[in-house]
């Protein structure tokens, strides 16, 4: 289990395919969506926030993430779309992405460079 937020979002299965709902799932109001993908190979991110929280959901291949919060340093992969992870404000995130990922992302404020903090946590 890891130390960042993971949420399992209600997910149904029939003959005609898997549906995936978000409704009501994530801890904060969406202000922001976007999704990056043609990203094959690269990695993204390298960036906190002060205030924004985040929800990102790999709706389609796989991402692998490195999270720190100044505490804990993790990496795992988003390669499951009903999983969703949260990402806090002040959490350093890198997203590197494999072949065909498509990574949804949710955010709590509009975007504002200024509110990026560039500079990642000297521990792990």
């Amino acid at each position: 289990m890891s130390h960042f937020p993971i949420l399992q979002l209600p997910t149904f299965s029939d003959p005609r395919g898997i549906l995936t709902v978000l409704d009501g799932s994530l801890p904060f109001q969406v202000v922001r969506s976007y999704w990056i993908y043609g990203s094959d190979g690269q990695t993204r991110g390298g960036h906190r926030h002060t205030h924004t929280r985040q929800a990102l959901v790999c709706i389609a291949g796989k991402v692998t993430m490195y999270m720190n919060d100044g505490v804990v340093a993790d990496t795992f992969d988003l390669d499951d779309p009903s999983k969703c992870l949260l990402v806090e404000p002040k959490a350093w995130h890198t997203m590197t992405f494999g072949t065909g990922a498509v990574l949804l992302v949710m955010s709590s404020h509009p975007y504002d460079r200024s509110e990026y903090i560039d500079t990642p946590y000297e521990n792990n």
